[in-house]
């Protein structure tokens, strides 16, 4: 009878530490939540901008601005995403930005005139497609699409007599656009990133110059790159 009782105790024992040990590993053993990507955004970004900027005179092909200036941007954005599959994403977004890109040249002589000029970037907006690989928390994108800048320039002759004359005119130019950028999951509905854009403009003619007097149809030619850095934050619906 004792045997049988001891028996039983342990085999009570045995089985209340095998149910034990198996609700203690059944959470450990459960998958993490996967973050779905899907659903709209809107956040907002800020960084710096770098262009590549010529001012020319058609008629003489001088120069009154060139070189590599930079400046700050910030605005923001709105998009969706489609999460096509656990590894890949395809989604679509537009971006506005105010930015104070601006250079000035030094000028140069032309016909005992001096000419100097001036560009200024007031916004840049680009609509793009976004595809993205997923993994984890984090989400890798390439972008492609359309860029639009809004510039403005301004050309300054003083004449050999000391008469100032000077013309400005503004352009929203369009092209195209790429970058690259990731994206990091902070809480259910928050997103951090980090972007790289870059806009490749056509070249613009804005107004007669100064030297139109004496060059009958005369004007300036302004052209204009690109690159931004921004960092930036989404909220997802």
């Amino acid at each position: 009878m004792r045997s049988i009782w001891g028996s039983s105790v342990v085999t009570l024992l045995v089985a209340a530490s095998s149910g034990a040990f198996a609700a203690d590993m059944r959470p450990a053993m459960m998958p993490p939540p996967v973050y779905n990507w899907t659903g709209f955004y809107i956040g907002g970004n800020l960084g710096g901008a770098w262009s590549h900027t010529t001012l020319t005179d058609d008629f003489t092909g001088s120069s009154f601005v060139g070189g590599t200036h930079s400046g700050f941007i910030g605005g923001g954005e709105i998009g969706y995403n489609w999460q096509v599959s656990p590894l890949y994403l395809i989604g679509i977004e537009w971006m506005l930005d105010g930015t104070d890109i601006s250079r000035s040249g030094s000028g140069v002589s032309i016909l005992n005139t001096q000419v100097q000029g001036s560009v200024h970037t007031d916004w840049v907006s680009t609509l793009a497609a976004r595809l993205g690989y997923v993994s984890n928390n984090w989400l890798f994108y390439g972008k492609i699409g359309g860029g639009w800048v809004r510039n403005s320039a301004t050309v300054t002759a003083t004449f050999p007599n000391g008469t100032v004359a000077s013309v400005s005119g503004s352009n929203t130019n369009s092209e195209w656009t790429a970058g690259l950028g990731a994206e990091y999951v902070l809480t259910h509905n928050w997103t951090a990133k980090a972007e790289w854009d870059f806009i490749g403009l056509n070249s613009w003619n804005l107004g007669a110059t100064p030297l139109a007097v004496g060059f009958v149809g005369d004007r300036f030619n302004a052209h204009r790159d690109i690159n931004m850095f921004t960092v930036g934050a989404n909220y997802k619906f």
